[in-house]
């Protein structure tokens, strides 16, 4: 067993089977014992109840719920009604961001950027929370400059944010070298990386070129080389994804986040390559 913590982000199904499967893919990733469960947001809001509902669900099943939490089109009373309605209910971690804004917003009085929600959070909830903000080792897609980016990550360390969570990445020096230019500026708090497992080349693919993660040009070429072939494709994207993390763990990052798209299989193979047990 490793030391290192790991935590595992779910995203709100809208249908009664999809969430049938994710109570049953929480109760299977549960065994590995994560130190959180994390909920995602649609874009301004639009999965808000649904988030909330699995959130709570997921606190009240015995794991540690942490919601993701983005302004959008919200008014700062609803916001500190959901944030209310989540210390009521022992939540003690919230995932912070900027969130996709939906077409046409932003609009006056907006909260727009992710360190003024953290400086809002602690304005009216003190420490009751930990938050969790993210960084991009490669770039967030709309950023000015790799320099103004981290220098907006110290900006939400400044506002109150205790960690960050990357975005995936399959490039392990990006990682590291992100890190020594955010150690550079006096970043110091714990930045965890995010893995994407690949199971799937085509979602891969669209996910990457939306975010702006990089897959390397070896990785493509072998997995467009597996056609259809699913079975080859996770068998090889287990091979990498766990090589990636084993040197990610040895250098020195303080957890892993997955990005589990609600999937059991190659999310439980992972955690097991690396010596998490789930007995």
């Amino acid at each position: 067993m490793t030391n290192q913590h790991i935590s595992f982000e779910f995203f709100p199904p809208k249908t009664p089977e999809g969430r049938e499967k994710l109570r049953d893919t929480h109760r299977q990733l549960a065994k590995f014992k994560p130190e959180f469960f994390s909920v995602t947001y649609g874009a301004g809001g639009s999965t808000r109840e649904f988030t909330r509902d699995i959130v709570l669900e997921i606190q009240g099943a015995g794991s540690n719920a942490s919601p993701h939490l983005s302004i959008g089109g919200d008014s700062r009373e609803s916001v500190l009604a959901l944030l209310q309605s989540y210390k009521d209910a022992g939540i003690n971690r919230i995932v912070t961001l900027r969130g996709d804004l939906p077409s046409g917003m932003g609009g006056a009085g907006q909260l727009v950027y992710a360190n003024e929600l953290v400086g809002f959070i602690r304005q009216h909830f003190g420490d009751t929370f930990e938050l969790l903000v993210a960084a991009y080792p490669e770039i967030h897609p709309e950023a000015e400059s790799y320099e103004k980016d981290i220098y907006w990550l110290g900006k939400k360390f400044e506002a109150g944010a205790n960690r960050a969570i990357t975005q995936y990445f399959y490039n392990a020096d990006s990682y590291f070298y992100f890190l020594d230019q955010c150690r550079k500026t006096g970043i110091d708090q714990p930045i965890i990386p995010g893995i994407m497992p690949i199971i799937n080349y085509q979602n891969l693919i669209r996910f990457s070129d939306n975010c702006g993660a990089d897959i390397p040009r070896w990785i493509r070429q072998r997995l467009q080389q597996y056609g259809n072939d699913t079975e080859s494709i996770k068998a090889f994207g287990l091979e990498v994804v766990t090589s990636l993390c084993e040197k990610l763990l040895a250098g020195g990052a303080p957890g892993l986040h997955f990005y589990t798209m609600n999937q059991v299989e190659a999310n439980a193979a992972l955690c097991r390559n690396l010596g998490f047990s789930d007995h």
